[in-house]
């Protein structure tokens, strides 16, 4: 049960950083502009474009590796990898928290932690 729902949860946050990518490599403009509403200027989604794009390639990086884990066999290998690239977006959030806006803490870091928490209680080393 405890299996299931760590997959889950990794599913979830992996799914979260592919919207993230799209969001922010093809969507700057139109859907970006909506979400990041009050936080930037209309006028700076157009130069900010490429740096925005790059911003979300890292994020399709953390997702590439979340759903890695689900293609490892080996138990403790798909745990260490799955810490790691969670432990990615735990200080990826905590820096957007610290940098940027305090949603990010509960949008990013927070279901990162917990997984990683839950990861951490149930791992049996």
């Amino acid at each position: 049960m405890i299996t299931l729902l760590i997959s889950v949860l990794v599913a979830m946050i992996a799914l979260e950083h592919l919207y993230i990518l799209w969001l922010e490599m093809f969507a700057w403009e139109t859907k970006g502009k909506e979400t990041f509403k009050g936080s930037l200027p209309d006028e700076l989604f157009p130069p900010t474009k490429t740096l925005a794009a790059n911003q979300g390639l890292y994020n399709g990086f953390l997702a590439a590796g979340l759903l890695w884990s689900f293609f490892i066999q080996d138990i403790l290998w798909q745990e260490y990898i799955r810490l790691f690239f969670l432990s990615c977006v735990a200080v990826a959030g905590i820096f957007g928290t610290l940098t940027a806006s305090r949603k990010i803490f509960f949008v990013q870091a927070l279901p990162a932690l917990i997984t990683l928490l839950i990861i951490i209680l149930n791992t049996k080393f």
